[in-house]
C-alpha cells in the first residue's frame, strides 16, 4: 500500500465551501499520488473556529466548542471523500465536547463507511494546565482492509506503554502539532521508537506554518515522515520517508505489511517478542545503595 502524511497549513477560513474545497484538494492530491492511506495531523481542525470569527477563534475556550460544533460536518465531508477516492482517512483531530470537558479527538474513516474515534491519552502541559482539555477514550485498534491500525496523538507517541498497547498494530498513526523545532523531533524520535519496539510502520503527520490567529497554535514546525524498524527489508535508518520541515504537502511511501510480518517473524533482532523479556519486566528497578 502507499502512506500519505501531511505537513498542512491552517487557513482562515470565510466560507464553508471553501474549508470543502480544501480537504477535497488534498485528499484528491493524494489519492491521485495512489495513496490508500491518509493522515493529517493533530488540531489540524481547529482552523474550523475561523468560520466563527476572528473573536472566537482568537478566545481559547470558544475556539474549543466553536470547532466542536463542526466535527459532524467535518466526518461527512472526510467519509464522502473516503467513499470518492476509496482511501482510508485519518482526519486531522480536534476538540469534540463531552459531558465535562472536551477531548483531543482523531477520526479513521474507511470507503465503505465505517468509522473509529481516538482519543489523545495522555495532556501536553498547555492542554492540561491552560485549555482544560482532558484525556479521552482508551486506546483501540482499528481492523481495517489494509491491517491493523492504531492512532497515537502527538504525545502520547513519547510513552512505550501506549506503544505497547498497540503491539497488534501493522500500522500506528501519529498525528501532530508542535511549536518547536524540539517538539518535532520529540513526537518523531518517538515515533521511530515506537516503529522499532512494535517492528510495525508509524506514519507522523504535522500542522507547519503560521496560525496567528489563535493563542493556541501560533506558529507550527513539523514535517511529514514514514517510519520502519532498521532491519531486513526496511532503510538501515528505518526511515522510510521524510518531508522536508516545514514545506506543505503530502509525503509519501510505499509499505508492504509482508515485510512487516516477516520481520516480526524472522528479523535479525525481535525486540516486539522479546519485550516480555525485558530486565525490569517485574516492575521498577530497586534502589541500591553504593558500597
Amino acid at each position: 500500500m502507499k502512506i500519505a502524511t501531511a505537513a498542512y497549513p491552517l487557513d482562515v477560513l470565510t466560507s464553508w465551501a471553501q474549508y470543502e474545497d480544501k480537504i477535497a484538494r488534498w485528499v484528491a492530491e493524494a489519492a491521485g499520488q495512489g495513496a490508500d492511506l491518509l493522515v493529517f495531523p493533530e488540531y489540524g481542525a481547529m482552523e474550523l473556529a475561523t468560520l466563527s470569527g476572528p473573536d472566537v477563534a482568537a478566545d481559547l475556550e470558544a475556539s474549543l466548542h466553536a470547532v466542536s460544533d463542526r466535527l459532524e460536518d467535518a466526518d461527512a465531508l472526510h467519509l464522502r471523500l473516503a467513499r470518492e477516492h476509496g482511501v482510508h482517512i485519518v482526519a486531522a483531530s480536534g476538540p469534540a465536547d463531552t459531558d465535562t470537558r472536551p477531548v483531543n479527538r482523531a477520526r479513521l474513516m474507511t470507503p465503505t463507511g465505517q468509522t473509529g474515534v481516538q482519543d489523545k491519552q495522555i495532556m501536553t502541559r498547555f492542554e492540561a494546565e491552560v485549555w482544560d482539555v482532558i484525556p479521552g477514550n482508551g486506546l483501540q485498534v482499528f481492523d481495517t482492509a489494509l491491517g491493523k491500525i492504531g492512532i497515537l496523538i502527538c504525545y502520547d507517541s513519547e510513552f512505550p506503554l501506549l506503544g505497547r498497547a498497540l503491539t497488534e498494530c501493522d500500522i500506528i498513526c501519529v498525528p501532530s502539532v508542535t511549536e518547536a523545532l524540539a517538539g518535532y523531533w520529540r513526537v518523531r524520535i518517538g515515533s521511530m521508537a515506537r516503529a522499532l519496539e512494535n517492528q510495525c510502520i508509524t506514519a507522523m503527520s504535522s500542522v507547519v506554518g503560521e496560525a496567528d490567529w489563535s493563542d493556541a497554535l501560533g506558529t507550527s514546525f513539523g514535517a511529514g515522515g514514514i517510519f520502519g524498524p532498521p532491519d531486513t527489508g526496511f532503510p538501515p535508518t528505518g526511515v522510510l520517508a521524510a518531508g522536508e520541515l516545514n514545506a506543505p504537502g503530502w509525503t509519501f511511501a510505499e509499505v508492504d505489511l509482508g515485510q512487516v510480518a516477516h520481520v516480526r517473524r524472522d528479523g535479525v533482532v525481535l525486540n516486539r517478542r522479546h519485550w516480555t523479556g525485558q530486565i525490569g519486566r517485574d516492575g521498577p528497578a530497586p534502589s541500591v545503595r553504593l558500597r
